[in-house]
């Protein structure tokens, strides 16, 4: 079984909506395995570009676990706050564990 990643590249437009869908997700991964790992604001860009403000990272205990998660109601019914709130794209990753 390998680790799974859910890794989320945002930019925040709504610094409220934000801070209110923030509060709420740890309660819809705990039920799949997940911890988060990482919730992020960038300092400095390295190499390339990054036109995003905040980077979070989600490990799950499989890849059946994330995607678990993302298509829960509970997770679900966040999506519209979490849309008024930032762009975000969010990738699911299988570790090489």
């Amino acid at each position: 079984m390998k680790t799974a990643y859910a890794i989320g590249h945002i930019l925040v437009l709504d610094e409220d909506k934000w801070a209110q869908y923030c509060a709420q997700v740890p309660a819809t991964v705990a039920p799949w395995g997940g911890e988060l790992l990482l919730r992020g604001k960038k300092v400095r860009v390295l190499s390339g570009k990054y036109p995003k403000t905040d980077t979070v990272v989600v490990r799950f205990p499989d890849i059946e676990s994330a995607h678990g998660w993302f298509d829960s109601p509970a997770y679900q019914a966040l999506i519209p706050l979490r849309d008024q709130g930032a762009s975000v794209d969010l990738v699911a990753f299988e570790g090489s564990d």
